[in-house]
């Protein structure tokens, strides 16, 4: 059911297209603009990360809001990443070894200037290192309040999966299917509408776990990205939002308001990604010269512009 959201126009020439599936939610949650079929079930690999903290911590999890923000994350490796890692490791009695997500080096769809300097440096892939190590870490804290073993604590079966997959499944108001996402970990599915709402949920709450969450995510958005990602210029553009991306370029961004908007782009191509979502948000009524930068994609030919990756009517158009 997906449909084009995305064109690639080099000279005039629409040469190709990003198809994808897109929804937004108005400020009194109402579906507004809706392409492809946003109420299929979906994986939303990492945009899952702030509904599975906020599960964590109805079992019981205890984390100061910049270590709340990181559990969020598909962090981008920065020193100021693993340090937060450590520190929830280190509070729960724990060290990096205890982690059971896969080693990877640092990563950023854009931008390799943090992973360069990595290996440069002479460091390994490492546990640590991998983009959702600080969701691991938090699954571990959990474990050790409740009392539950460390062993196997990724398993489908394990109380602690059981018990983020009924929250996530409260959150989202939808049955959950279960596979494995690319860290080891249990990844859970939803519609984009069910994705939407529950972010909305967030961004709208004035208190308890909820608030929690949205407030983490606000006050410290270098953490749950990384410095040079469109999604932390997107959120520094907009206070009072909250969001979250997701491999194979899936996006999700509540307004303080209310106005939600996520999409998923069919082919995994991340570039379509913050164009698309940008339009969404024009199509919201956000007026941001900043978004619309974000939101621009320029194709050159010979080192210079010959083109662009532009939004599709369908989900509004960025003016020339």
């Amino acid at each position: 059911m997906a449909e084009v959201l995305a064109e690639i126009v080099r000279s005039g020439f629409v040469e190709g297209h990003h198809y994808g599936t897109a929804v937004t939610l108005t400020a009194d949650g109402d579906v507004g603009l809706s392409v492809g079929d946003p109420g299929a079930a979906f994986l939303p690999r990492s945009a899952n990360k702030p509904l599975q903290a906020l599960a964590m911590l109805g079992l019981g999890l205890d984390l100061e809001p910049h270590q709340l923000a990181l559990a969020c994350a598909s962090h981008a490796g920065e020193e100021m990443h693993l340090r937060v890692v450590r520190e929830i490791l280190g509070g729960a009695g724990l060290s990096e070894q205890a982690l059971g997500n896969i080693k990877g080096y640092p990563f950023d769809p854009f931008d390799s200037r943090v992973r360069d300097d990595w290996v440069r440096a002479g460091r390994e892939p490492s546990r640590i290192g991998q983009n959702c190590s600080g969701k691991h870490a938090a699954m571990l804290a959990t474990c050790v309040t409740r009392d539950w073993q460390l062993s196997g604590y990724f398993e489908f079966d394990h109380p602690l999966q059981l018990g983020i997959k009924a929250g996530f499944e409260r959150v989202t108001g939808e049955p959950a299917a279960v596979t494995v996402d690319g860290c080891g970990a249990p990844l859970l599915s939803v519609s984009l509408v069910g994705l939407a709402r529950a972010f909305r949920s967030l961004a709208l709450a004035g208190d308890g776990d909820e608030w929690k969450v949205a407030t983490a995510i606000r006050s410290y958005p270098e953490l749950v990205s990384g410095t040079y990602r469109d999604e932390l210029r997107l959120l520094t553009a907009l206070p009072g939002a909250i969001g979250k991306l997701g491999a194979e370029a899936v996006y999700v961004v509540a307004l303080a308001d209310g106005r939600t908007a996520a999409l998923k782009i069919d082919d995994g191509g991340d570039r379509a990604r913050p164009v698309v979502m940008a339009a969404l948000l024009r199509s919201l009524g956000v007026d941001s010269a900043e978004v619309d930068a974000i939101g621009t994609h320029v194709l050159t030919g010979g080192g210079v512009p010959v083109g662009e990756i532009r939004a599709a009517s369908s989900v509004g158009s960025l003016p020339m």
